[in-house]
C-alpha cells in the first residue's frame, strides 16, 4: 500500500486505474465500509493524515464529500457480521447470474441508468433500481436473529463461506427472490455506485 501512496503527491488524485481499483476493493472492506462510500466513490486522493502527517486515501464521494479511510483498518479481519454478508452474497450469485442470462436472452443487454449498450461479460447486476443488497440482508438478518446466531460452512465447492443450515439459507435465497430488484449497469457505473 505504501507504494501506491508513494507514487502520488499530497492532494493528487489517484488517477491510475490499478491503484483506482485497489483502492475500491479496499475501501469495500473497511468496518465502516457503507459510510466510507456513501452514496459512491467517483474517485480517490492521497492526503496527508489527520494523525502524524503520513500520506494515507481519501474517498471523494458522487456528492463532492472527502472521506479519509484507514487503509490499516480495511485490512484487519473480517468481523462475524461481515463475513454472514459476504456469505448471503454467495448465497445469492445464481440468482444475480440468472438475471444477467435472462436480460441476455432477452436482447436487453444495456445500461439501466444510461441506455448504453453492454457486453455479457462487462455487465454488472446491481440493486440500481431497488433496496441495496446491505438493505436487504440487514433486514433479513433481523428476521432471523442476529449475525452472530448464523452459522457458517466453509467446506464449499466454491471455496467461500455459505450458511451451514440449508434450510436457513433456502429461506434467504426466497427472501432476495422476492425483494431484490435487480438491474444492469456499466462497470463504471457500478463502481461509482454505493456498494451493493
Amino acid at each position: 500500500m505504501s507504494t501506491l501512496l508513494d507514487r502520488y503527491d499530497f492532494n493528487a488524485v489517484v488517477d491510475r486505474e490499478e491503484d483506482d481499483l485497489l483502492l475500491r476493493d479496499l475501501v469495500a472492506m473497511h468496518p465502516k465500509a457503507a459510510e466510507k462510500i456513501g452514496p459512491g466513490v467517483d474517485h480517490f486522493r492521497v492526503i496527508m493524515t489527520p494523525r502524524g502527517g503520513y500520506k494515507g486515501p481519501e474517498a471523494v464521494h458522487t456528492d463532492g464529500r472527502h472521506v479519509p479511510f484507514s487503509y490499516k483498518d480495511c485490512l484487519a479481519p473480517p468481523t462475524h457480521e461481515q463475513r454472514v454478508v459476504a456469505a448471503m452474497r454467495t448465497e445469492v450469485k445464481p440468482q444475480r447470474d440468472a438475471y444477467l442470462t435472462e436480460r441476455e436472452k432477452a436482447g436487453t443487454l444495456v445500461s439501466d441508468e444510461t441506455g448504453l449498450p453492454l457486453e455479457a461479460a462487462g455487465a454488472h447486476v446491481s440493486y440500481f433500481r431497488g433496496r441495496g443488497f446491505h438493505d436487504l440482508a440487514t433486514e433479513f438478518v433481523a428476521e432471523a436473529g442476529r449475525s452472530e446466531t448464523i452459522d457458517l460452512n466453509t467446506d464449499t465447492s466454491l471455496g467461500l463461506a455459505m450458511f451451514a443450515d440449508r434450510k436457513l439459507a433456502a429461506r434467504w435465497h426466497a427472501f432476495h427472490q422476492e425483494r431484490a430488484v435487480l438491474a444492469l449497469l456499466t462497470a463504471t457505473e457500478s463502481l461509482r455506485r454505493p456498494r451493493d
